[in-house]
């Protein structure tokens, strides 16, 4: 073995002799709370010089004894003998799940390559975290078996995540899917015969009264994916625009954002609520709701900012992140953003709701409904500017009054005035200012 490859981490200590014993058990300790799963060698300096061990069966045994009397819960390690440029070394690789673990009667926690005591409150905090961890809905047994599941949805799937296909089980085990022999929830969601629906209506005004379509899909998460999608683009205004000789469909709400939003509307929704996604077209607006409000202590504003809070089903998002639906860091909700920056975020009872302006209705709105699109933007805009260079403490209120449109609306252009760097706001949401760019300095 190259002991180039031997340097001290989150997950490994090295220790010089088996004089270190105590600190080395601890070390485990501190690496199973943070990681779960590590490894610990004895005969080598923690610079990563070997310097090897006089060993024989009787060291083995001590330590395994000791391993067993000083760390609880017990665990049951890998001890192997090591030779590394001809030197002995021991290497004990161990892992467990019952977090949190302790060492001579105390907790500890990795950070970098220190073990660091936790606090009685440090403590509680770990606890609490690994409650929650095993009461996740994805990381519960379903009550389903294999004979449930579509085997052609399940190697479709392994093909996309780039694995080898062998079996059934093995793919399913190699997806984190299984537990204890046991098939995990997420299994069926994916693989399963009609497991989900997907609500969607279309509504005649702004408000919910009148319900001009209606359709209840029933399908696998990735089908009631691609549902909402085709819903959402076959209900609302799509535009044109040339690129060279092509003629490009543009819809009225972007198509990157609206995926993102769909997905993590199934990907991080409470699937012990027993209530369906939703998606609701509106005149003025577009809404996918999921059960589950904002997990982890995140807020709407956390969320604008960018923030990633804990995940609810980090499971089903490991799943969608294997075939490149979504990206490990939690970079969907900057995407949303990025391409909808008007998009609006709500909680109501147990319902998170992510809400899209649609410009086909602000903009004929601003003109009676009688002028091009293009048109009334620009016109409603122009005018905007003109009320603010005037008077700048406009309120959005005031504004509405003065263009003859909702309050929505104007939200709507000022964000799109914003975005080009026509205007910008100074001072506190409430008694500030807006400042009119000068021709030529904006965006």
């Amino acid at each position: 073995m190259d002991k180039q490859t031997l340097q001290e981490s989150e997950t490994a200590e090295l220790k010089k002799s088996l004089a270190e014993l105590k600190q080395g058990l601890i070390s485990m300790v501190a690496i199973l709370n943070k990681h779960k799963a590590g490894t610990l060698w004895f005969g080598v300096r923690n610079d990563g010089a070997v310097v090897g061990l006089s060993i024989n069966e009787k060291t083995l045994r001590d330590l395994s004894q000791a391993i067993a009397a000083h760390i609880e819960p017990k665990i049951f390690p890998e001890i192997s003998e090591i030779t590394i440029d001809d030197k002995t070394c021991i290497k004990i690789a161990f892992a467990g799940d019952d977090v949190p673990y302790f060492a001579y009667g105390r907790a500890y926690m990795r950070v970098a390559d220190e073990d660091r005591q936790l606090s009685v409150k440090q403590l509680k905090n770990l606890i609490a975290a690994q409650s929650r961890e095993s009461l996740r809905w994805d990381n519960q047994p379903g009550k389903f078996t294999l004979t449930d599941l579509d085997l052609e949805k399940i190697k479709r799937f392994v093909d996309l995540a780039k694995l080898v296909w062998d079996t059934p089980q093995n793919a399913l085990a190699k997806l984190g899917l299984t537990q204890n022999g046991q098939l995990l929830n997420p299994a069926r969601l994916f693989f399963g015969n009609q497991p989900l629906q997907l609500r969607c209506a279309v509504f005649l005004s702004t408000e919910s009264s009148t319900i001009v379509d209606r359709h209840d899909f029933n399908g696998d998460i990735l089908e009631l994916i691609e549902e909402a999608q085709k819903y959402i683009l076959k209900n609302i205004h799509i535009g044109m625009r040339v690129e060279g000789l092509r003629r490009m469909d543009v819809p009225e709400i972007a198509v990157e954002a609206l995926r993102e939003a769909v997905i993590n509307a199934f990907c991080h929704r409470d699937y012990y609520d027993p209530d369906y996604v939703q998606v609701a077209i509106f005149k003025d607006r577009v809404e996918i709701r999921n059960p589950g409000t904002l997990f982890g202590n995140l807020t709407i504003a956390d969320l604008r900012k960018g923030n990633v809070s804990q995940r609810r089903n980090p499971l089903i998002a490991d799943l969608f992140r294997r075939i490149e639906m979504v990206e490990a860091w939690g970079r969907g909700m900057p995407l949303i953003l990025k391409y909808a920056p008007d998009v609006d975020f709500r909680e109501i009872g147990n319902l998170f709701i992510v809400s899209f302006p649609r410009p086909s209705f602000f903009e004929l709105e601003s003109e009676g409904g009688t002028a091009t699109q293009e048109t009334t933007q620009e016109t409603t805009q122009e005018k905007i500017i003109a009320a603010l260079k005037t008077e700048p403490t406009l309120t959005r209120k005031l504004l509405a009054q003065q263009m003859g449109i909702s309050e929505d609306g104007v939200k709507y252009h000022l964000n799109k005035l914003r975005a080009a760097g026509r205007i910008r706001h100074v001072g506190p949401n409430r008694g500030g200012r807006w400042e009119v760019a000068k021709a030529g300095t904006e965006k």
